[in-house]
């Protein structure tokens, strides 16, 4: 509207009425007053109607010089950087908890594992400091996908711009955009791919997090007796009462599925000419279906860490001599006699 304004399509008191009638709509919304129901084909439709019902003329002029193609463009772009902001945020927090979980414990020795085959004497430190590693790059990668994404698609219409002289670059600051998408017909084009960069961000993270899942799945049970779990992430067995079983940890391990399923439905919609084609309208459900899912199992994270009780002497009595022979084999080479022999 204000975007309108600036280019005369819209008086100064028409634009005034239709920002106070969108508040208002707005606080509707939220209250439950305006629902959004089948008298609507969208959202964009019904925000339309209302400002038309209650401006008349001044509020059929909104739809001036935008496609729903580029409204829906930009509705889109802005849930991306909102959750990119929230997963460069828990992925600190992970990184976090993790880093300090490194520190209070760092000399707490534990066996090393290769082929899930005790190996060599290891601790705690380095087990929770790797994931504080691997969580600082999620980190990094999320905080680069959103600089990619952070552009304002708004003013490109369906794809081939119109014969205006719209405020693209007012409307985009407005909108918390850091620059504009310039081509018109890439604006169409990149949707999907900007919704795979995001999905994959969260899926690197999740990834990681379902190695952690089974670490602690391993490391809780009896045969490993190394952890125990705060009591909240643990569950009843239905059949037998003297079971707790890790039932939160396995359904983390098991949530990196949600992503990377979103990421291959999106990938299989993605073999399209160019410009918009309607097909484009079935990324939205997994993407959505994607980032909430891994953004809410991200979430339950650091609570758990800070929780997690280690069971020293357990872990200490697993550290046996033979897990020394590379010590014992590498001083020697140090001495002088061929690592071979």
């Amino acid at each position: 509207v204000r975007g309108l304004a600036r280019i005369g399509i819209l008086g100064e008191t028409e634009s005034t009425r239709l920002v106070d009638l969108l508040d208002e709509l707005s606080e509707e919304f939220e209250t439950g007053r305006f629902t959004l129901d089948d008298r609507f084909e969208d959202g964009h439709s019904a925000i339309e109607m209302y400002l038309t019902e209650k401006a008349g003329a001044a509020g059929a002029k909104v739809h001036t010089g935008r496609s729903r193609n580029d409204q829906v463009a930009v509705a889109t772009r802005l849930y991306l950087k909102s959750c990119l902001h929230r997963l460069v945020e828990l992925n600190a927090q992970v990184a976090l908890a993790c880093l300090e979980k490194a520190e209070r414990h760092a000399d707490l020795p534990m066996p090393g594992y290769t082929h899930l085959q005790r190996a060599v004497p290891s601790s705690v430190g380095l087990w929770m400091a790797a994931f504080a590693e691997a969580f600082s790059d999620n980190l990094a990668l999320a905080s680069s996908t959103l600089k990619a994404v952070d552009c304002s698609p708004l003013g490109t219409a369906a794809g081939y711009g119109v014969n205006l002289a719209l405020d693209r670059d007012g409307v985009a600051a407005e909108l918390g955009f850091s620059r504009l998408q310039i081509n018109p017909m890439y604006t169409q084009n990149s949707r999907g791919k900007f919704e795979l960069l995001a999905l994959q961000a969260a899926a690197h993270a999740m990834q990681d997090l379902r190695r952690l899942a089974w670490d602690l799945s391993l490391f809780t049970t009896s045969e490993f007796d190394f952890v125990s779990l705060p009591e909240q992430y643990t569950t009843g067995s239905s059949i037998m009462p003297n079971k707790s079983n890790p039932d939160v940890i396995e359904l983390l391990r098991g949530r990196a599925a949600t992503p990377e399923a979103a990421i291959a439905e999106i990938q299989s919609v993605l073999s399209l000419p160019s410009g918009y084609q309607r097909d484009l309208q079935l990324t939205k459900a997994p993407l959505i279906r994607g980032m909430s899912a891994s953004l809410q199992a991200l979430a339950i994270v650091p609570s758990l860490l800070r929780g997690l009780r280690f069971k020293q002497q357990n872990m200490l009595d697993a550290i046996t001599p033979e897990m020394f022979a590379t010590d014992l084999a590498l001083e020697q080479a140090a001495a002088g006699i061929p690592f071979r022999d």
